[in-house]
C-alpha cells in the first residue's frame, strides 16, 4: 500500500459522559489527546481529518489556534449525537472527495496508537477487502482500522436505516480482523482512572 494513498480519520464527536470533561482536549505529555494522535498517524497518513460536529466541545476548543493542530483537516457537518457509526461514513466520504482510497480510522481516546499499528492494519487489508480492524481476546476493535472509502455509501445506507452499532459497519463490509503484536496500542480512556492508571504506567 502506497502510504502517500492512505488517509487517516479520527473520531472525536463523543458526548464523553462518562469522563464528565471533552476526551480530546485532555492533556496528554503535554499535549492534547487529539493533538497527540493526529500528530502520530500524520507521520503516515494524509490528509488528517477528524469529524466532529461543529457544536461539538472538540471543534470549539480546538479548532482555532491551537498548537499542533495545523495538520488537521475539519469535517463538522455531522449531526449530533449521530453516532460513531454515521461519523465514519461521513468521513470516508470526505476522505474520498479529498483523493483517498483507504484511510486508517480511530477515536480521540487511544493515545497509544503507533506507526507500526496502522503498518500492520495496512499489512492485512487485501484487494478484496472493504475494511481491516483491529482484534483482541475479548472483541474487535472497530475503530482501529483500516477502511476504504469505497464503502462510505454502504455505510451510508445503514445509518439511513436507523443503525447505529459500529459491529453493524463489520458485518455490512468485507472486513478482515487482524491480532495485533502489541494489543496495548487499543487502549482507549473512557473515564478518569483509565487515564490515571496509563499515566502511572
Amino acid at each position: 500500500m502506497e502510504t502517500s494513498r492512505v488517509g487517516a480519520l479520527v473520531l472525536a464527536g463523543g458526548a464523553s459522559k462518562r469522563m464528565g470533561s471533552d476526551k480530546a482536549a485532555l492533556a496528554w505529555n503535554g499535549e492534547s489527546m487529539l493533538v497527540r494522535i493526529t500528530r502520530v498517524v500524520s507521520e503516515r497518513c494524509d490528509p488528517v481529518l477528524v469529524v466532529a460536529p461543529a457544536k461539538s466541545p472538540a471543534y470549539l476548543g480546538l479548532s482555532e489556534e491551537h498548537p499542533g493542530t495545523e495538520q488537521i483537516r475539519w469535517v463538522t457537518d455531522e449531526k449530533p449525537g449521530a453516532g460513531p457509526l454515521a461519523g465514519l461514513a461521513r468521513g470516508l466520504a470526505a476522505a474520498a472527495e479529498a483523493g483517498r482510497d483507504v484511510v486508517f480510522v480511530c477515536a480521540t481516546d487511544m493515545p497509544l496508537v503507533s506507526v507500526e499499528m496502522i503498518d500492520e492494519l495496512l499489512r492485512g487489508l487485501s484487494d478484496a477487502d472493504d475494511a481491516a480492524i483491529a482484534v483482541d481476546t475479548q472483541r474487535a476493535h472497530p475503530l482501529a482500522g483500516v477502511y476504504r472509502t469505497r464503502a462510505a455509501g454502504t455505510l451510508a445506507d445503514l445509518v439511513q436505516t436507523g443503525e447505529r452499532r459500529m459491529l453493524a459497519a463489520v458485518d455490512a463490509l468485507r472486513t478482515n480482523r487482524v491480532t495485533l503484536s502489541d494489543p496495548s496500542w487499543l487502549t482507549n480512556v473512557n473515564a478518569p482512572e483509565d487515564l490515571h492508571r496509563l499515566r502511572v504506567h
